[in-house]
């Protein structure tokens, strides 16, 4: 990543060029990211390929200023804080279910950045990076956060005492993530292709455009409203995530 592409990730995000890669530049970039970029899976749903190599993951997300799923989101971010000089390393990651039982292999990607353990690909998830070495409780905005180590050397992420994922520590590639990548955005059994989302966090909560349904969640109050027709959901599109789109997204494109 060269310098302009380096001013044009950090205007996208709304952050200034910071003078050394300390905790405090991390910490800032990871919540500027959250704020700016949404996480979401229209490309599935409207024919566009997911690309994860350095110069579409730039386009996309910089100049078409769209947003992604982990992969995409991470991906990306990774790029970007290495380009600032950090120590950047991908890990592998399998998500707990809903009834508790995991995931596989690379479901999830997450980043290790120096001590920190960094994600902004999981859609609400913790606002600021954690800390990989402490089993400490960890308070976020978004609940109260814990690592716990395994005798196999992996690492249980938990958020308010539910299961997230389970995190190997081994480095690894943005390459080796490709495969699951591919599975996620075309297999009828990922949960990715069966529903579109759109999410950022806001300043009073979240907001999802899910299909034609508009979900806010305001200071903990849960409102959702269908919207009418094709041209209020692109219109929305617009002007809650800043993204243009040709056409809505829908199941099954």
């Amino acid at each position: 990543m060269d310098d302009t592409q380096i001013d044009a990730y950090l205007a996208r995000i709304g952050a200034r060029r910071p003078t050394a890669p300390t905790p405090e530049v991390l910490h800032e970039l990871h919540e500027r990211h959250l704020d700016t970029v949404p996480f979401e899976n229209l490309s599935i749903h409207i024919g566009e390929p997911i690309r994860l190599d350095a110069d579409a993951l730039h386009d996309k997300i910089v100049h078409r200023r769209r947003g992604g799923f982990c992969y995409e989101l991470n991906g990306a971010f990774a790029m970007l804080l290495r380009a600032l000089g950090f120590d950047v390393s991908p890990l592998s990651a399998k998500v707990y279910r809903d009834d508790d039982t995991l995931g596989p292999p690379f479901d999830h990607m997450a980043l290790r950045v120096g001590e920190w353990l960094v994600d902004v690909g999981f859609g609400r998830h913790t606002r600021h990076p954690l800390r990989l070495a402490s089993e400490a409780p960890q308070h976020d905005p978004e609940g109260v956060f814990r690592l716990a180590a395994r005798p196999d050397g992996d690492v249980d992420i938990y958020a308010n005492e539910k299961p997230v994922y389970r995190l190997e520590l081994r480095p690894r590639e943005l390459s080796d993530f490709v495969p699951t990548c591919w599975w996620q955005s075309t297999s009828s059994d990922s949960h990715f292709t069966r529903s579109v989302t759109c999410s950022l966090p806001t300043a009073s909560g979240r907001v999802t455009l899910s299909g034609d349904r508009l979900i806010e969640t305001i200071d903990g109050e849960r409102k959702e409203t269908t919207l009418s027709d094709d041209a209020e959901i692109l219109a929305t599109y617009r002007s809650r995530f800043g993204i243009h789109l040709d056409q809505v997204p829908r199941v099954g494109t």
